[in-house]
């Protein structure tokens, strides 16, 4: 295959065989560049001009330190995997903007780093920069591999989801809530959860779906697939609040994803004594959590006083109808003067006996979504605008646009 460059014109051309026998072609012009598709029968199928005024060197070895964080590895690590074809050192000049790779290799980074080979060639329309970060744990700690993939994963998709703000020109209107009074105990947590339920008029019922209600509020909620020691982080990208979450399969247990995104609500929301310590604000982002899931007032209304059994049967009608794990329950119960201590401690004893704190091992089952939708949509209304391609909408949705294409069903 050939592509046709004017003589008078400094040009490079990258040609590189993908999916579907499709010739993906990367002509290289000063420093501008152009991406051509075309099929197996050399039909121009797609071309795009990146219209990206910058040293495409840069923005390849850019694009390549992230590719390679977002998969957890080193630079051993990659070179390991792309069978020591290249050395460590090499790999290290390529994101250093000091040497560029061929084609073959290219499309090795793009298997083994599991990203299209045009990430490599284009720079994101809009830079983002995560503030006051805060990260949820679980059991385990992150490693510091994985936590720098978890955050260019999540800085990926923000990338993609504030250009497809920008393109469609929006305009919304965010409710964040904001406590101003300070924390410093699990009834101040309380009163804060009384208050929002109050400003966001949700009365004393269940919350249907916790994601559903953050995203209509304002807050930009994502979820990336990531290792279990992650349950989610909050940050803010400028003026805006962010909430990044772990991909549920759909056999889990969501329970935990509801309870984690009011815990980074919690962190987004409240302002802490600044004499108490990490453990103690989580604590209290607990409390929050657990008084939103389950209002006091209902809480005591089915629970009763001075108790010193719960069945499971009862256990599991609680968590289907009010979305909160059996482990939340009893700290809820604690927090509001409905079991002691002691009686905590045994119903804590037979918990972990029972092994319901491994993951999915807790009966019952919330039947909320809890499933990020915004981004989607916008991607839908792009379309349906005509502001976006087919192509430019698989890019926001993350999917190829084979896979796109299938999914619509246009109806008018």
């Amino acid at each position: 295959m050939s592509v046709l460059v004017s003589h008078d014109i400094d040009a490079e051309v990258y040609s590189f065989r993908i999916k579907f026998c499709t010739v993906l072609t990367l002509v290289n012009i000063g420093k501008y560049f152009y991406i051509i598709y075309v099929d197996n029968k050399f039909n121009l199928v797609n071309f795009v001009n990146t219209k990206y005024n910058i040293p495409m060197e840069n923005n390849f070895a850019n694009r390549l330190i992230a590719a390679r964080k977002m998969a957890g590895l080193s630079l051993q690590s990659l070179a390991d995997k792309l069978g020591n074809v290249v050395s460590k050192q090499s790999l290290n000049k390529y994101e250093q903007g000091k040497m560029k790779p061929d084609s073959d290799l290219v499309i090795a980074l793009s298997n083994i780093l599991n990203v299209p080979v045009n990430y490599f060639y284009t720079e994101p329309a809009v830079a983002i920069h995560f503030s006051n970060v805060g990260f949820r744990k679980y059991s385990t700690k992150l490693s510091g591999a994985e936590e720098e993939s978890v955050t260019e994963k999540a800085k990926e998709v923000f990338e993609r989801y504030f250009e497809l703000e920008n393109i469609l020109n929006l305009g919304d209107e965010c409710q964040y809530f904001e406590y101003d009074k300070i924390i410093t105990c699990p009834e101040d947590a309380e009163k804060a959860a009384i208050e929002l339920r109050k400003k966001w008029d949700l009365g004393y019922d269940p919350i249907p779906d916790v994601i559903e209600m953050l995203e209509d509020k304002g807050y930009k909620v994502i979820e990336i697939d990531t290792p279990n020691a992650f349950d989610g982080f909050k940050a803010d990208i400028g003026d805006q609040k962010v909430i990044v979450l772990r991909k549920t399969l759909p056999d889990d247990d969501i329970v935990r994803k509801r309870f984690t995104a009011l815990h980074e609500l919690a962190h987004h929301a409240l302002k802490f004594s600044e004499n108490i310590s990490e453990k103690e604000e989580e604590k209290l982002c607990h409390a929050f959590a657990s008084a939103l899931l389950y209002p006091a007032e209902m809480a005591r209304k089915e629970m009763h006083k001075d108790r010193f059994h719960f069945y499971q049967n009862e256990l599991q009608l609680i968590k289907e109808r009010w979305g909160i794990s059996f482990s939340a329950t009893f700290s809820r119960a604690l927090q509001l003067g409905i079991i002691n201590e002691h009686v905590y401690k045994k119903f804590n004893i037979g918990y972990r006996t029972r092994r319901y704190h491994e993951p999915n091992h807790e009966p019952g089952r919330y039947l909320g979504k809890e499933r990020p939708v915004r981004m989607e949509r916008l991607v839908y209304v792009g379309l349906a605008k005509e502001v976006l391609t087919i192509n430019e909408a698989a890019y926001f949705a993350g999917i190829s646009s084979w896979k796109l294409r299938s999914q619509m069903n246009q109806l008018v």
